[in-house]
């Protein structure tokens, strides 16, 4: 089995988004929620999902942000006081377990060169089923309803 880690979003690339008024968020297409089901607001920044009431900030994030035709954005959650997740290897964030999910392998040029879906109980033969072929230099996990991006997977 390949040796993976799963990476959170960082907290600190994302704290200008806490210092703006609810009218400034507006005009970047982003605003404050209160979680109303859980599971259902899962952040990619602490990799747990949201209690119900809590505030998350739901707005688009370029996820791919690269020279590709892969480039990608999508809505994301950010829990109001949440840490950046730091995982042990191997380990999958209890968020993921419940989830359907859609794996997306990239190689070096940011091309995606493989794709799975797949339930989150699974998610560790997922990985390594992608990470057999050596061109693949990391990967995507989305929920696959909905097609929102969760976290990046790297070897470790």
């Amino acid at each position: 089995m390949t040796s993976f880690v799963v990476k959170a979003l960082q907290k600190e690339e994302l704290s200008i988004f806490s210092k703006l008024s609810d009218r400034e968020l507006a005009n970047r297409s982003a605003q404050w929620i209160r979680a109303d089901t859980n599971p259902g607001y899962p952040c990619r920044v602490s990799l747990v999902d949201a209690e119900v009431g809590e505030r998350v900030l739901a707005f688009s994030f370029c996820h791919h942000d690269v020279n590709s035709p892969y480039r990608s954005a999508g809505p994301i959650f950010i829990r109001e006081k949440a840490e950046t997740a730091r995982l042990k290897i191997n380990h999958i964030p209890k968020m993921l377990r419940h989830r359907l999910l859609s794996i997306r392998a990239y190689g070096s040029d940011n091309m995606m060169i493989g794709a799975e879906v797949l339930e989150g109980v699974d998610l560790e033969d997922g990985i390594d089923r992608l990470f057999e072929s050596d061109k693949v230099e990391f990967l995507h996990i989305h929920n696959a309803n909905p097609g929102c991006f969760n976290c990046a997977v790297y070897r470790a």
